[in-house]
């Protein structure tokens, strides 16, 4: 029997729909953006929180730097474009719907827990006046303050109840420890109770380790090692078995995860399990249908090894807008991995409305 399903991004009237395809709409769940409002909120109020808001007038360029000592690099020029330029972005795209996150590396982890409360909060409150401008086009995760884990339970809550948050945006490490070796129960908790998907983004704030600092060897290894450590730490501490509903997307294709399941089985079952702090229930290949992935491995053949080893209803359409290793193309890869057309409906829609089941103000099952 032949498919009919109709592939489009449909922005703002429904473009090429047909009466098989009334719904579709393409979404992107792994993008990025600092909003306008927020720089310029910045540069009143950013002592205040312990940042500071760094213009090179000659460049065109503003960075932020933090009072614990951290220095981001500039801004990528897309990273603060007009909205308009972003939209226009998304068209070309074909992207009906970004998901967007605040750059992992400007969380500020590291400041102190009253400023970063208060940081997040004004992060969260620029995201959501964005969406404001374009509903129908943007939804965004909420950034938490950790590694408090009541306080970014608090603020996780906040922005989904009060500024229309569809889930959260974690970094993979905290102060270069591993997620899992935080006491966050409280807050993974709140994120399974408030039907919140989870992105867990890789970040290098400081400087890429010396080894990766040149030839982009950050961006290709050292995001998708730090992805891997993270998912290990979380598997090995026991979080996915004590918060079976928890939902969490992972970058890059899930880093090296699904590529070395075989090798993490051979070390959970040779290892002194109690020694290592090991409390998965299960064997780490097991937990692989738990998690989602994104699509940006650049790769069909990667693309569609990844789809048959943790099922394409785990696969979404990710784009990691805004940055230089973003897929410009999302589209094009799917259709040169040869996924059938329902599985294209999967990956870009069906998929990330289950990942995020508030993402329109609707909830789907």
């Amino acid at each position: 029997m032949v498919q009919r399903y109709t592939l489009c991004y449909r922005p703002n009237l429904p473009s090429g729909l047909t009466n098989e395809s009334p719904e579709t709409m393409t979404i992107d769940a792994h993008a990025h953006y600092m909003p306008p409002a927020l720089l310029e909120m910045l540069e009143g109020e950013a002592r205040q929180l312990g940042v500071s808001f760094v213009k090179d007038v000659p460049a065109c360029t503003c960075a932020l730097h933090f009072d614990y000592g951290l220095k981001l690099r500039a801004f990528p020029a897309k990273l603060v474009e007009p909205v308009a330029a972003r939209l226009a972005g998304m068209d070309r795209q074909q992207v009906g719907r970004q998901v967007l996150s605040a750059w992992a590396d400007a969380f500020g982890y590291g400041l102190p827990k009253e400023k970063s409360v208060k940081w997040h909060r004004r992060l969260n409150q620029a995201m959501a006046a964005l969406v404001a401008e374009a509903p129908d086009r943007f939804s965004f995760l909420a950034s938490v303050p950790l590694p408090h884990a009541a306080e970014a339970a608090a603020e996780l809550r906040y922005a989904m109840e009060q500024l229309g948050a569809v889930g959260a945006v974690l970094c993979t490490n905290v102060e270069d420890v591993n997620l899992g070796d935080f006491p966050l129960d409280e807050f993974w908790a709140a994120a399974t109770a408030l039907d919140a998907g989870v992105l867990l983004h890789p970040a290098a704030p400081g400087q890429a380790v010396p080894r990766a600092a040149r030839y982009g060897l950050m961006q290709v290894a050292q995001y998708t090692y730090d992805s891997t450590l993270c998912i290990g730490s979380l598997i090995f501490s026991g979080v996915l078995d004590r918060f079976p509903g928890l939902r969490l997307l992972t970058c890059h294709g899930g880093g090296g995860y699904p590529y070395l399941s075989g090798r993490f089985d051979i070390m959970h079952a040779r290892t002194d399990r109690k020694s290592m702090g090991n409390v998965a229930m299960q064997p780490p290949s097991h937990y692989l249908g738990r998690l989602y992935y994104d699509t940006i491995v650049h790769s069909p053949s990667i693309l569609r090894f990844l789809a048959d080893e943790v099922g394409v209803e785990r696969v979404v359409l990710g784009t990691d807008y805004s940055f230089p290793p973003a897929d410009e193309d999302p589209l094009d890869v799917l259709r040169r991995a040869r996924f059938s057309l329902g599985e294209l409906a999967m990956i870009t829609e069906a998929n990330p409305r289950r990942l995020f089941p508030q993402i329109d103000g609707k909830r789907r099952v």
